[in-house]
């Protein structure tokens, strides 16, 4: 068994307890994220608001490939590793 088998085989575990906290707080980290986006955005005065809305939608689309990690319907590909 190589290193990388080795390392993924140790973090299965984790792996799974992530998509399960990501199931059961979906709501709860999306409202985090649009907090801190919020508060990023006021602190550095609207400069780098594009920049901060790009990355609140890439945090939350990832959230979602995360949580729904199970839910493959017909025609989905499964989440790059």
């Amino acid at each position: 068994m190589g290193f990388l088998d080795t390392l993924k085989a140790k973090l299965a575990p984790a792996k799974d307890k992530v998509t399960d906290l990501a199931q059961q707080h979906e709501g709860r980290i999306e409202k985090g994220l649009d907090r801190a986006a919020k508060t990023v955005d006021d602190k550095t005065k609207g400069k780098y608001s594009s920049k901060i809305e790009t990355g609140t939608g890439k945090a939350k689309e990832a959230l979602g490939r995360i949580a729904h990690r199970d839910e493959k319907g017909p025609g989905t590909t499964p989440p790059a590793a």
